[in-house]
């Protein structure tokens, strides 16, 4: 039985993604980041949704600025138990390097990108973001960006 998969459009993003929004796409990398490690959908979902919705850690300052331990228990909230230290470890890594290297937005590395190749190579390079990861962000996120 396969689990039903996660859509941009459930999670209200749709229409920020259309428009390439830095924060719609900030949020459906986050869940992009969540949904592609090897974890129930319904888990990651609601991790997604204790992290950006109620705790509003919705741009990279302001997960990026959370502590390791805070991000910890947020993914417990959610039962996001199995990886849950190296899934924050990556998170604030994901946040620290998309400051430093694109100013917080992914609009940036779209311009600083050649094509969609050259993106999806960039977006590869952060740790913890694998093909899957890629996958899933470019499904909703092209649209928008190319």
């Amino acid at each position: 039985m396969s689990e039903k998969r996660i859509t941009a459009q459930q999670l209200g993003l749709a229409e920020g993604l259309a428009r390439a929004s830095d924060a719609a796409l900030f949020k459906w990398l986050v869940a992009s980041f969540l949904f592609g490690k090897p974890i129930q959908q319904s888990v990651a979902e609601q991790a997604y949704r204790i992290i950006v919705e109620r705790h509003q850690r919705d741009t990279p300052q302001r997960l990026g600025g959370s502590s390791k331990a805070e991000l910890v228990r947020m993914l417990g909230e959610a039962r996001y138990v199995r990886y849950d230290r190296s899934t924050a470890e990556r998170l604030l890594k994901l946040c620290r390097k998309l400051d430093e290297q694109y100013d917080g937005r992914l609009s940036v590395m779209r311009q600083q990108s050649s094509d969609r190749e050259d993106f999806e190579r960039r977006l590869a390079e952060f740790e913890g973001v694998g093909p899957k990861t890629v996958e899933i962000f470019m499904r909703e996120a092209a649209g928008g960006l190319y």
